[in-house]
């Protein structure tokens, strides 16, 4: 009987290549699989072709070797194998075996009895003489165990390779095709789909499967009784651990007022869907849930049950846990579910934008659900099913056809787009194909001529998706039930929230008065965004028109300028870039017309809310004075130490002696700094921050 899973094993999700969203599964882990296959089979191909004939006076160390090893033997000669007899004794227990062609003897005569019919099969038996008897002896202890009669004499014509391996001796199923073929009959595949699925993994031709389409049907008949039970075990421990984990929600809520939870349950009352969230998550999410990711890319494998974890983006750029849900399947209904107690947690708060994966199920519940949130699919997680879909495809055309989508995925206006969009399809021939119709389908979630605008927070960028993928591969760890799961999802989500992480120390670029006052007001992670804006900046210049917007031109580039439409009496300014309102930071190009204008500080209206220090976790004892004297200070330090290692270079006297004062000096100084007192009352500021 096949074992059930002992640990909750979390996968991350991924299309099978035939398109199949239910196969998914399934497709998991082909590849390595099939080059582990491949490899055997050159390994086994490798050794029989070295294989030397047995001989009187070969020794084994068992009598398993020794079939093992005759039973090769007679694969490469055109025949098979079986244990015909052998004999046991009280001292040695079993001490002679005989393996014998599997064409030796003669068939016994049934009778039948009067009035039932019997079909006759013909026996494939005809007398072989070709056998390979085997005695033990114990020599020094040791068990060994020798060939003592060997003939490789036949009476009957011995097989071509192509027609040796449908013996049914050599047509065995392996351990990793069984457990494929019971996921693909579970997924309802049929016998001959079953068998055109494991050549196409293979990669093989059909018909050269190691065993027959008969062998596939005879295993799953057999084991579908063994299936069975196995699922009706699964289902009470998945039941057990579903109620335990409930179990461990309401002892949570007793002890924590703030905890939320909820479930739903089937028509057979039993617990279907399970959500739960935190008193500190939802305090987080009423400060930086504007925008929030919704992850679902994990599976477990024990249950089948789909992982969907709700995260935000702090105010350093880290992400930021909400809340999560365990869903039975992964349906409309139960994204609709899922959705509607997340926004039940959160006190009703829709978000401003919501990004996903690439899921019908899902974008269906959000348009139905969240009608006034934006929902965006982010490029990151398209892309490597982008290359999934057509790689194979396009053969030596995909990386021309990659450099294309990855340029159209940027063009500036919806009529580029669609203009840009056709001349793909036409220039590699894919009208046809249903994954570009699924792209095209959902273009204004996901190319930017369409999203530029939709708030985001920096959140669709690679490096905030790798920081939450590698915090839920932390999460996810392999556990024994759904409330150790629990636990862990417990102390990761406070731990991700609450962490203090390495500081860095932010200087000055430009000087600009402008940049000064903001390092006052923003974030580090935000400041560093916006420093980077204001030093690009220096790169374009402004032309005003007579109506009073300006035209932003990059100083090398004739083309791709930006409108800056500036309103005196509010103060109000929009860039036709929108990175304002897709990530909070002003662009380069508002920047330019800001310092054109003679502006010291930037209105209080650009600095949102959830970019501000007093936003932040991190506390900040901050003076201008100390910038100033900071800053100064690094400056003449910076200053000196250009200078002193211009010198130094001069010669290779002048290096080698800078190099030996130096570092007594830097010994000597930094030995008496270590004795001065930690403290003496006064705080020293060099705007520390986490950085991610």
């Amino acid at each position: 009987m096949s074992s059930i899973p002992s640990k909750n094993i979390w996968i991350k999700r991924q299309q099978c290549p035939c398109g199949d969203w239910k196969c998914y599964l399934i497709y998991e882990g082909h590849a390595e699989e099939t080059s582990i296959a491949s490899q055997l089979a050159k390994d086994e191909t490798a050794q029989s072709e070295a294989m030397v004939a047995p001989y009187v006076g070969m020794v084994f160390k068992s009598d398993d070797d020794a079939f093992e090893y005759y039973g090769n033997f007679a694969r490469k000669n055109g025949f098979s194998i079986r244990k015909e007899r052998s004999r046991l004794s009280p001292q040695l227990g079993i001490y002679k075996r005989d393996f014998v062609c599997y064409r030796s003897g003669f068939a016994p005569v049934r009778k039948k009895p009067s009035g039932e019919h019997h079909r006759d099969r013909k026996s494939v038996r005809c007398g072989c003489d070709a056998k390979m008897y085997l005695s033990k002896e114990v020599i020094d202890g040791v068990s060994q165990w020798f060939v003592v009669q060997f003939s490789n004499v036949h009476n009957h014509e011995l097989l071509e390779d192509d027609q040796v391996r449908l013996l049914p001796a050599y047509r065995k199923i392996q351990e990793a095709d069984q457990e494929r073929i019971l996921l693909l009959s579970k997924a309802g595949f049929p016998i001959h789909r079953i068998v055109k699925v494991l050549e196409l993994e293979k990669g093989i031709q059909g018909g050269q499967l190691p065993f027959l389409e008969r062998d596939v049907r005879n295993f799953v008949q057999n084991r579908k009784k063994v299936v069975q039970e196995n699922d009706a075990l699964l289902t009470e421990k998945r039941e057990n651990d579903t109620l335990e984990l409930l179990e461990a929600c309401k002892a949570t809520k007793e002890a924590d007022e703030n905890f939320l939870y909820g479930f739903s349950v089937d028509e057979n009352d039993k617990v279907e869907n399970i959500a739960w969230s935190y008193g500190e998550s939802v305090s987080a999410n009423a400060m930086f849930g504007d925008v929030v990711y919704f992850d679902t890319t994990y599976r477990s494998i024990t249950y089948g049950m789909l992982f969907g974890a709700w995260l935000g983006i702090d105010s350093h750029g880290r992400p930021i846990f909400f809340g999560c849900v365990l869903l039975q399947d992964e349906t409309p209904r139960s994204f609709a579910w899922a959705l509607q107690t997340f926004i039940r947690f959160m006190k009703g708060r829709c978000p401003e934008t919501i990004v996903t994966d690439l899921d019908p199920g899902l974008r269906d519940a959000i348009r139905s659900e969240l009608p006034s949130t934006k929902h965006v699919t982010s490029i990151w997680n398209i892309l490597p099913k982008v290359s999934s879909w057509f790689s194979l495809q396009l053969g030596s055309q995909y990386p021309e056809f990659k450099s294309e989508f990855d340029a159209l995925y940027r063009v500036e206006t919806t009529e580029d787009f669609e203009m840009r969009w056709n001349q793909l399809i036409s220039m590699f021939g894919l009208s046809s194909d249903k994954h570009i119709a699924l792209l095209y389908s959902i273009r204004t979630s996901w190319a930017l001529s369409y999203v530029r605008g939709y708030f985001l927070a920096q959140m669709a960028t690679s490096a905030y998706l790798k920081s939450v993928d590698a915090f839920l591969k932390g999460l996810l760890s392999a556990q024994t039930c759904l409330r150790s799961f629990f636990e862990q999802v417990s102390a990761s989500a406070n731990i991700q929230n609450q962490s203090h992480q390495e500081m860095q120390c932010m200087h000055l670029k430009t000087c600009i008065p402008i940049e000064q006052h903001s390092r006052r007001i923003m974030t580090p992670f935000a400041f560093n965004a916006l420093q980077r804006e204001l030093v690009l900046s220096m790169q374009y210049a402004a032309s005003e028109m007579s109506d009073g917007s300006y035209l932003v031109r990059h100083f090398k580039k004739m083309d791709g300028e930006c409108l800056v439409i500036w309103i005196l009496e509010d103060e109000q300014i929009h860039c036709s870039c929108k990175e304002f309102e897709s990530s909070g930071i002003l662009c380069r190009h508002t920047l330019r017309v800001f310092i054109d204008k003679n502006y010291f500080q930037l209105p209080d209206k650009y600095f949102l809310g959830r970019w501000r220090r007093e936003s932040s976790l991190v506390f900040y004892d901050d003076h201008a004075t100390q910038d100033n004297e900071n800053d100064e200070w690094f400056e003449e330090f910076q200053s000196l130490t250009e200078t002193l290692f211009m010198e130094s270079s001069i010669t290779k006297e002048r290096s080698a002696y800078i190099r030996r004062e130096l570092t007594k000096e830097l010994t000597r100084l930094l030995s008496e700094v270590k004795d001065m007192p930690e403290s003496d009352g006064v705080s020293m500021d060099f705007t520390f921050s986490p950085t991610g």
